[in-house]
């Protein structure tokens, strides 16, 4: 299989990363705009290239790693090397009805939109997927490339806000609870260092713990919430200071914009 990735910035260069790593007997080719930008793709053996049409001429799968701002006008440039492709844009914020209407002509076999998140790159993703353009068989191509660096749900378009909301942005909110988590450890006393390191095995740990158990998240709480102990009084604390409400309105602040 020939894979394009349309741009190599953050979460398209993230996705070739954790493609090239995770996805055997691949052809793999990253663009930029800038050859720079393509250095440390190449030195991983990842094919290279300036040419947005040439990468898509030769993929039997296209994805789009541009910013949503410049989705229209790189379709409009590969839109004549589209025909008979697949087309998987990660551009978040654009419906389905007008990606339907820049593709109109383009002879794509089928297109989605995909929503993955940076720990792509280690294996590690939670992808949303939703349908632009269906096609059973062209889906079974899609889908197993995106289980291999992760887990993935396939949603309704109306499902894709909640998904970008809570498996996409939420690395950087989960990233904000253990710089404040750091902080405070530091003024308990420890040092920097050893207080990022033990935030960040305690985070890992507490998800592997309720993913290995398939438990709520409650139930494993309740196992280390003693009565009258630290626990309960910590979380408690957290609780005054607004913690979940402040949790739930971040992830709500999309509907804001």
């Amino acid at each position: 299989m020939n894979i394009a990735i349309i741009g190599a910035g953050n979460m398209g260069g993230a996705t070739a990363l954790g493609f090239a790593r995770f996805i055997q007997d691949l052809e793999l080719t990253v663009t930029a705009a800038h050859a720079a930008t393509l250095e440390k793709f190449a030195v991983r053996g990842i094919g290279t290239t300036l040419d947005n049409v040439a990468a898509t001429a030769a993929a039997d799968i296209v994805i789009l790693g541009v910013k949503p701002w410049l989705v229209s006008s790189v379709l409009e440039q590969i839109k004549p090397a589209l025909t008979g492709k697949i087309l998987v844009s990660m551009a978040a914020g654009i419906p389905s009805a007008q990606m339907e209407e820049w593709l109109e002509g383009s002879g794509v076999t089928a297109a989605y939109t995909a929503i993955p998140n940076l720990a792509i790159e280690i294996g590690e993703s939670m992808t949303f997927i939703t349908e632009i353009l269906g096609d059973p068989a062209a889906e079974l191509q899609v889908l197993p490339l995106f289980n291999k660096v992760g887990r993935t749900l396939v949603v309704d378009e109306r499902q894709m806000q909640a998904g970008m909301m809570v498996a996409s942005c939420g690395t950087a909110f989960a990233l904000r609870y253990a710089r404040a988590a750091m902080e405070g450890g530091i003024e308990l006393g420890l040092y920097p260092r050893e207080a990022l390191e033990a935030v960040l095995q305690t985070m890992k740990g507490a998800a592997d713990l309720a993913i290995a158990h398939g438990t709520h998240p409650e139930q494993e709480i309740d196992k280390v919430t003693t009565p009258g102990g630290i626990t309960i009084r910590g979380l408690n604390a957290m609780e005054a200071a607004g913690f979940s409400a402040a949790v739930v309105a971040g992830l709500k602040s999309y509907e804001i914009i």
